[in-house]
């Protein structure tokens, strides 16, 4: 299983948000891409950056910070926040990431969505938030009635090859992962699953790691030092 560290993007800054509430902001370090250089100096392969500006305001709002992190960096970089067009798609791919999560429209806009996975392929991925397994969009702020396994199964049907599942009430609550959430959209999907939210412990990590995700993101929690990321890595991605 390969841990991503999360730098979440606000103002310039990297901070966490408390369960997706914008008004519950820590700022962790004024400099994002000194942090993206410390998780590559612990190790890291991958890292999962989320522009939350541009998922509140609904286009790429930081993308020459990210092009800084990404001249900076050798790590695999993904990226969520703010992508609602295909322009908005090429200009983030065009920064040199390897692949952008789409949430918000592969709901509210599936044609995008299918002419995006046809054009790029694996490099789409969709974020399925989740709360009480019901799909979040626009930055968390509206709550659907879709169920994620439900639109996991149909997106995957268009072609959608791997998934970010958060299950927003433990995000940044350091209260574990909803490992039977993940284990019902892993039944429901063959894709790649991704897992994200609640994170706590290297025993989380263990756990998920043995659930059979392809991967785990990794954000308040090395943070705060409840996990080091060098050590998790070495025991988990060894």
């Amino acid at each position: 299983m390969i841990i991503l560290p999360a730098i979440d993007i606000k103002d310039g800054r990297c901070v966490r948000l408390f369960q997706g509430d914008y008004a519950q902001v820590t700022t962790y370090d004024t400099d994002p891409v000194q942090v993206a250089l410390r998780w590559q100096e612990a190790g890291a392969s991958w890292l999962h950056l989320v522009d939350l500006d541009g998922a509140k305001e609904g286009y790429p709002v930081n993308a020459e910070l990210i092009k800084r992190i990404r001249t900076t960096t050798t790590m695999h970089i993904e990226v969520g926040g703010g992508m609602r067009t295909p322009e908005h798609i090429e200009q983030v791919l065009g920064l040199g990431v390897d692949r952008v999560i789409l949430g918000t429209v592969a709901i509210t806009n599936r044609d995008l969505l299918r002419q995006a996975v046809e054009r790029w392929g694996e490099r789409i991925v969709v974020g399925l938030d989740a709360r009480d397994g019901l799909v979040a969009i626009s930055g968390w702020l509206e709550t659907s009635q879709v169920a994620a396994v439900d639109l996991a199964r149909e997106l995957e049907a268009l072609g959608v090859q791997r998934f970010v599942y958060t299950d927003i009430a433990r995000d940044g609550a350091l209260t574990g992962p909803n490992l039977k959430a993940l284990n019902e959209m892993q039944q429901a999907v063959t894709s790649s699953l991704i897992a994200s939210g609640g994170v706590s412990s290297l025993a989380d990590l263990r756990a998920l790691a043995h659930s059979g995700v392809e991967g785990a993101i990794v954000g308040k929690a090395i943070y705060t030092g409840a996990v080091d990321l060098a050590a998790a890595i070495g025991e988990i991605e060894r």
